[in-house]
């Protein structure tokens, strides 16, 4: 690559960047191609805003047909915003939740399942790579917020484990 390449390839990313802050936007990627062999793949992305990363987690609720074990956990003291609570794990990545590893397996975890350090909780599904979710801690799971397929985003509460 030569440094008229590079210097171009860097400024192409610069403006992506300010495309991502000027709309509000958490995410883009864009691929671009200067030949047959030769194209750059960028993908720039940026932390939601809490309100907006609080919001789009209990839509999902109505569309899965398993809610049932989640709507029964019962709320801790701090449900105004689960993303503030101490155990909170969030989700490191935009994606698509599971909450098993097949279709027909049991559940990583339930309400009140005690889970040790480094335990998968659930998969997070980003760009056909499943991302196995590892407790951070030992402890009891305490409330599950994310339904199963549920599309998520950087930064998006999990679970809670007291």
């Amino acid at each position: 690559m030569t440094d008229t390449k590079h210097e171009s390839d860097v400024a192409f990313i610069r403006a992506l960047a300010e495309l991502l802050r000027e709309n509000d936007l958490t995410e883009l990627q864009v691929k671009r191609d200067y030949g047959e062999d030769d194209s750059l793949n960028v993908r720039v992305s940026r932390a939601a805003p809490a309100a907006a990363v609080v919001a789009p987690a209990p839509a999902p609720a109505a569309v899965s047909a398993a809610p049932a074990p989640v709507a029964a956990a019962a709320p801790t003291g701090n449900s105004d915003d689960p993303a503030s609570h101490p155990g909170a794990v969030l989700s490191p990545m935009v994606g698509t939740v599971y909450m098993q590893p097949e279709p027909d397996a049991p559940a990583f975890m339930t309400v009140g399942a005690s889970v040790s350090e480094g335990d998968t909780l659930l998969i997070v599904e980003a760009m056909k790579t499943m991302n196995h979710i590892p407790a951070p801690r030992s402890g009891i799971v305490k409330r599950i917020l994310v339904e199963d397929g549920a599309a998520v985003e950087y930064g998006t509460p999990l679970v809670i484990i007291e």
